[in-house]
């Protein structure tokens, strides 16, 4: 039995509506009927605590129904999910631009415009997108907040939990314009790239997130002495079809990079690395 049908069959038991399910777990009728019409798959187990109320309500064991959505969830990436390889969003994109940095924005416009949802792109997004999420993971339990939020995003507090509970299980491929709009609009105030680095700075907003400005170092360079071969630098240079036209130079500024103790990138990261290197859009003319 799967999750739909065990909610669905409680239901009928107890003689209670979909709406009185939706209410006692804060979200809205229509979230729920898209999960029992298997129009959504069930948020993840161990990110949200609909799985909880949903239990008490329903007078089921504890932890039942996220064991069924586990094994739900688990069965369609076993079938497999491909990568879509489309753009963002024209809205989403157009979020995104418009909190860079203002020095930066122009620059990395014509990067995203060049190449349909690219390396770069990917890369803001979805680190803009782990940003809010470790927000919203630790404001799930908090109404106050939560109402604060829906009211900057002119939803309900309903509305607004349901956007949360689905943007815990979200990724850059199935990010909706309208989760982008009402949750990352209100939580980013800025974010800035240096591009030779991949450093990145996110602001939030002070009055929904205070706290400094979030910073991820993705390289280190510079460092004296030694060093060996990253393993995923090895298996680029093996890869003849990735590393066939690298030149010298090139190869010492790869061999330059350093990360830290948890962070082993593959081959193709390398070969990406490689890509933004050449590209000229990437780097400030020179002045004369």
């Amino acid at each position: 039995m799967d999750l739909s049908l065990a909610i669905k069959k409680r239901l009928q038991e107890l003689e209670l509506e979909q709406k009185d399910l939706a209410a006692a777990a804060e979200v809205t009728t229509s979230y729920i009927s898209q999960l029992l019409n298997r129009r959504k798959l069930p948020p993840a187990p161990d990110r949200t605590d609909i799985y909880e109320k949903m239990d008490k309500f329903l007078k089921m064991s504890k932890g039942e129904l996220a064991k069924l959505a586990l094994a739900q969830r688990l069965e369609k990436y076993r079938r497999g999910i491909s990568e879509p390889e489309a753009a963002l969003l024209k809205e989403t994109r157009e979020l995104i631009l418009r909190k860079c940095a203002r020095g930066s924005r122009q620059q990395i416009r014509s990067i995203f415009e060049k190449q349909s949802f690219g390396e770069l792109e990917r890369l803001v997004t979805q680190k803009l997108l782990d940003v809010v999420r470790q927000v919203a993971r630790s404001e799930l339990d908090n109404e106050t907040w939560l109402r604060e939020v829906a009211l900057h995003s002119n939803k309900s507090y309903q509305q607004m939990r349901v956007i949360i509970l689905e943007f815990l299980d979200t990724d850059i491929f199935n990010v909706s314009n309208e989760d982008c709009i009402a949750f990352l609009d209100p939580l980013i105030r800025h974010w800035d790239i240096d591009l030779s680095t991949f450093d990145m700075e996110i602001s939030l907003n002070d009055r929904l997130a205070p706290g400094e400005p979030k910073k991820f170092a993705f390289i280190e360079k510079g460092l004296d002495g030694p060093h060996k071969d990253e393993p995923g630098l090895i298996d680029f240079l093996q890869d003849t079809i990735l590393s066939r036209d690298i030149t010298g130079e090139e190869l010492e500024f790869l061999r330059r990079l350093r990360f830290g103790a948890t962070r082993r990138p593959n081959r193709l990261y390398y070969y990406r690395v490689l890509q933004i290197l050449r590209d000229p859009l990437h780097f400030r003319a020179e002045e004369k």
